[in-house]
């Protein structure tokens, strides 16, 4: 997987392109507070027929440090990114905070996006105190607690330990940044100035981000369509991934058709 100097850092991605000849509107997955792009699954990575990319944000996964603890400095930094990537115009989707960035991306590089997908998220990712006063004192409990909190009843115990090894791998003051921006990000007064074409997920058991989160967006974002999966936790696209990807892929294809 590539490597790319981004942000003064050097950043690491995954890029999917079956057909390099092909120009294609391109899909860029960011994943959420204390993730890595494996937070996206294959059926997304290598979505068929479209080309895929997937971010490790500053400090996360194989990317260099430091993290950020600001929604807006992530969002800058995915811009950066994009430009050294050579990415001009795409669809842009995150997962809970990485949801966060991408209504931010979309505020202020409106015209780098053709759509935005928007996985269990919100305009306002209000923090439980819990986590932020124990993560420097008990990182162990904080991530065990998370684990139950951003599955569904149908996760299998494999992906709950997947997860944990994962969150568990993120430094500490990374993990913290990320839960700060999250704790501090608050757009419910401007969703009406995104005017991308949207889609918004949901799971119906969802205890991080719950259906009224994605109910707001879809009705205060002008042209977002609400998709709910049922049975689905926080972390739906690992737990249900065929029913995400098939969802996501049909709103990238509308795209395509109307362009």
């Amino acid at each position: 997987m590539p490597f790319v100097d981004a942000c003064n850092q050097r950043l690491h991605y995954s890029a999917h392109r079956q057909d390099l000849a092909a120009q294609r509107l391109a899909l860029v997955l960011v994943h959420g507070a204390g993730g890595t792009l494996y937070h996206w699954p294959s059926h997304l990575r290598r979505l068929p027929d479209h080309d895929v990319y997937a971010l490790d944000l500053p400090g996360h996964g194989r990317s260099q440090g430091p993290g950020r603890d600001d929604v807006g400095a992530y969002a800058d930094c995915v811009h950066a990114w994009a430009d050294a990537v050579g990415l001009d115009h795409f669809v842009l989707a995150g997962h809970s905070m990485g949801g966060a960035i991408a209504q931010t991306f979309a505020l202020r590089y409106p015209r780098r996006l053709a759509g935005l997908i928007l996985v269990g998220t919100g305009a306002r990712l209000r923090v439980h105190p819990a986590i932020l006063q124990r993560i420097r004192t008990d990182k162990e409990g904080v991530a065990a607690t998370l684990v139950e909190w951003v599955h569904g009843a149908h996760a299998s115990a494999a992906q709950k330990r997947q997860y944990l090894r994962y969150i568990l791998a993120v430094d500490t003051e990374v993990m913290l940044g990320d839960w700060q921006a999250c704790d501090r990000f608050d757009i419910m007064g401007q969703l009406e100035q995104i005017t991308v074409p949207t889609l918004i997920l949901v799971g119906s058991q969802d205890q991080m981000t719950p259906v009224k989160y994605g109910r707001y967006l879809a009705e205060h974002i002008p042209d977002a369509d609400l998709t709910l999966i049922e049975g689905a936790g926080h972390m739906m696209m690992l737990e249900q991934p065929v029913i995400v990807a098939s969802a996501i892929s049909g709103f990238l294809d509308r795209l395509r058709a109307a362009a």
